[in-house]
């Protein structure tokens, strides 16, 4: 993920889950160890859409919404794909078999962190650094590309490229769960999308 979308995923996380309406420029940069330039021209596009007021010291929420579906519509979740493959596997038995350290998104995301689902789905988005990625390769015995004879033509396990910043939070942010099913191709992430915006606002009201 871009740097810029970094602060996207904190202010949302702290306006979703901790109920926080107030930040300063500086502050974020410390917090994400990310320069004020960076931080300021994010918030700068935030405040051309009108989700925020700039205040003299600070700035404050005004338009959750427009903050998610910004960060939504600029968010290339298939760039950090680094690893897919099929495995021929019931989804849950994938589920249930991730190695510590794996962070699950998407479809996995909803279904842990509300013990539901408003569609049955197939595919399992997960985030992982280098060394979380040969662990799943053993365990789930992947092979690369380059050395696979037969390409599955669906694979099942997509393999996104985890940011630094992501082991920081308790658990993925409502957020980061809600970009990425906003960015998936499958029919039914649209019944994730829209059972999930109804519970962020719930959750943020």
């Amino acid at each position: 993920m871009k740097k810029a979308e970094l602060v996207y995923r904190d202010i949302l996380y702290r306006v979703i889950e901790n109920k926080e309406f107030r930040f300063t420029q500086l502050e974020l940069g410390k917090r994400l160890n990310i320069s004020l330039s960076i931080v300021n021209s994010a918030i700068k596009r935030l405040e051309g859409l009108g989700a925020i007021r700039i205040l003299r010291r600070s700035f404050s929420i005004i338009d959750l919404k427009k903050i998610l579906y910004y960060w939504a519509s600029v968010r290339n979740l298939r760039k950090d794909i680094v690893f897919k493959e099929r495995v021929e596997m019931p989804v849950r038995d994938i589920e249930r078999n991730m190695p510590s350290g794996i962070v699950c998104t998407a479809y996995s995301a909803y279904k842990f962190r509300f013990r539901d689902v408003p569609a049955d789905y197939s595919e399992i988005y997960v985030y992982a650094d280098e060394g979380e990625l040969e662990l799943m390769k053993k365990r789930f015995n992947l092979v690369d590309e380059h050395k696979r004879k037969l390409v599955s033509s669906r694979p099942n396990l997509f393999l996104l490229k985890k940011d630094s910043l992501m082991n920081s939070y308790s658990s993925i942010p409502l957020a980061q769960v809600f970009v990425d099913l906003w960015n998936l191709p499958e029919w039914y992430a649209k019944e994730f999308v829209q059972a999930l915006e109804k519970r962020i606002f719930e959750e943020a009201s």
